[in-house]
């Protein structure tokens, strides 16, 4: 199997985990009911804990150690979708894209973990349950709080509304997506887009949203070889700040 394919799929499963667990660590001591703020901060925890997995991977692909990858590239360096970038804005932004990122990332692993390339398998199989309680939190809250008051519901689409152009950008094409496909390694964008849609479209059946006709909508693309919005490189350097200080330094 091609080295090349083979980090660019970790590469992007690496930094979309690694970037919106700073996300969603930002709710730490802000969200709105207590309930929130910890479950946040444990998604938070998990994704940092996932992205860790996947540059483990790297690093025994020949890549630096995990922390030199995480905390020394530049904003044109990251793969990460630009979805999981953009700031938390208001709960129900948060909460939407939490709602889409997780119901795609569940997939992901689900397919990951029946990879013919056995060390992404056997890590995909290990956390995909975890990602499964993400899924579950993100459900729940989107069923109840889109049949609950005329504002929430309004809210909500307007923050699915926004969101959406950036969530169908998690499912750009790598460069190596037949040979990744032909290989056996990963069923491809197309096919995790598909079911995505199927179960999103099934969880919003159950509310007052209602998904934007998705041939009108143009996907926000290029965070996946380094086109990132303003956003990126003011966390990045947040994110590093502590590293910055003395890279060689054991905690």
């Amino acid at each position: 199997m091609n080295e090349l394919a083979l980090k660019d799929l970790l590469y992007k499963l690496a930094d979309d985990q690694l970037i919106l667990g700073h996300r969603n660590s930002e709710w730490t001591g802000f969200g709105p009911i207590l309930e929130e703020d910890i479950a946040f901060s444990s998604m938070a925890q998990d994704k940092l804990g996932h992205s860790l997995a996947f540059y483990t991977l790297l690093h025994e692909l020949g890549e630096a150690e995990p922390d030199t990858v995480a905390f020394t590239r530049n904003a044109e360096q990251f793969h990460n979708s630009q979805l999981v970038e953009l700031p938390n804005g208001e709960y129900d932004f948060s909460l939407i894209r939490h709602f889409l990122y997780d119901n795609a990332e569940i997939i992901r692993f689900e397919m990951l973990s029946q990879s013919g390339y056995e060390p992404i398998a056997k890590v995909a199989t290990k956390l995909k349950g975890e990602v499964k309680y993400h899924v579950l939190h993100a459900n729940t809250w989107i069923k109840n709080l889109g049949a609950s008051t005329e504002e929430a519901i309004l809210r909500l689409q307007a923050s699915l509304n926004e969101a959406l152009p950036y969530a169908l950008g998690m499912f750009e094409k790598s460069k190596y997506e037949q040979e990744l496909i032909e290989a056996g390694v990963y069923a491809g964008e197309e096919a995790v887009k598909a079911e995505w849609l199927n179960r999103i479209q099934t969880v919003l059946a159950k509310t007052e949203l209602k998904l934007p006709a998705l041939e009108s909508i143009e996907p926000v693309l290029g965070g996946r070889y380094g086109v990132h919005t303003e956003h990126l490189q003011p966390l990045l350097s947040e994110m590093s700040e502590v590293f910055d200080i003395d890279p060689t330094a054991e905690w």
